[in-house]
């Protein structure tokens, strides 16, 4: 066996030994993060939050309104980790599902505040506001927004986006604010997501169909390209659950992103809206 075929059978072996974070749904995410045996499921399906608008229109409920939170440890420390179902309504957020993401940040806000600290992760894997509670959905987004402001005064705010839905809309936005942002190649992230692009503008403006053109615009590896991740990881729980605990040892970041406005408003004044290229955005950020 030549050397070259050893390289490519190590390769193989090193993916078939990996364990699929995308693959994963929303609880089982959250437990491969936590110490094992530590999680715990807060206001899971057997309480029956649901939502009380969807049914009005037809569809039918998920009892726990797509959104998981979960109580347990890592490395020992106090932690909560808020997932959000994509399978269930493209993981959009509305007036259940975001309650009990922004009460829990606020409770750990809380308990913060009182000195004891609580390590929060978010899994975003959301289209944003949910299109049927859309007033209600845009309000509690704000409210998560403003919770993550709040907390990463005390603490990291851990954000992952791992795929395959991604993050847009108001919830790219929560995604920004987050202390320390780790993606997989395979998410994206964006305010708007290329469908709804390709729809209001037309498919001049964007081919939501090209996918090689989407993820290097949008993907996990132009994003941290261009400093607006911080972790580019393989989709492999074990190396996303490391990453998720290096963020928290590294501590709170001394400037956040989004305190960085000139410095970006500055970027973005250099960039022509009518010739957008993704080598081009990596070139002008990494000359900053």
């Amino acid at each position: 066996m030549s050397d070259s075929d050893v390289s490519y059978a190590s390769a193989y072996e090193a993916i078939l030994a990996r364990q699929s974070f995308i693959e994963l749904g929303a609880r089982e995410r959250a437990r491969a993060l936590l110490d094992p045996g530590s999680f715990r499921e807060l206001l899971g399906p057997f309480d029956h939050l649901e939502s009380p608008w969807l049914p009005l229109q037809g569809i039918v409920c998920q009892a726990d309104d797509g959104a998981v939170i979960a109580k347990g440890t890592l490395d020992g420390a106090a932690a909560v980790v808020l997932a959000i179902e994509s399978a269930f309504q493209g993981g959009s957020i509305g007036e259940v599902s975001g309650t009990k993401l922004a009460a829990t940040l606020e409770l750990v806000l809380r308990e913060c505040e009182a000195g004891r600290l609580v390590r929060p992760v978010i899994l975003f894997e959301t289209g944003g506001v949910r299109l049927q509670e859309a007033n209600l959905g845009l309000a509690v987004i704000a409210e998560i927004q403003a919770a993550i402001v709040a907390l990463r005064r005390y603490v990291p705010v851990v954000g992952v986006i791992a795929g395959m839905v991604g993050c847009f809309g108001g919830m790219s936005l929560a995604a920004a604010l987050c202390s320390y942002l780790i993606m997989t190649k395979q998410g994206r992230l964006g305010m708007n997501g290329p469908e709804v692009i390709e729809q209001e503008a037309g498919i001049e403006e964007l081919n939501a169909s090209d996918r090689r053109l989407i993820w290097s615009l949008i993907g996990g590896e132009q994003r941290a390209a261009t400093g607006l991740v911080d972790t580019l990881v393989e989709d492999d729980v074990a190396q996303i659950a490391a990453s998720v605990r290096a963020a928290f040892v590294q501590g709170r970041p001394a400037q956040a992103r989004t305190e960085r406005v000139a410095h970006y408003l500055a970027l973005l004044a250099r960039v022509d809206p009518a010739a957008i290229d993704g080598a081009a955005m990596r070139q002008l950020w990494n000359q900053e």
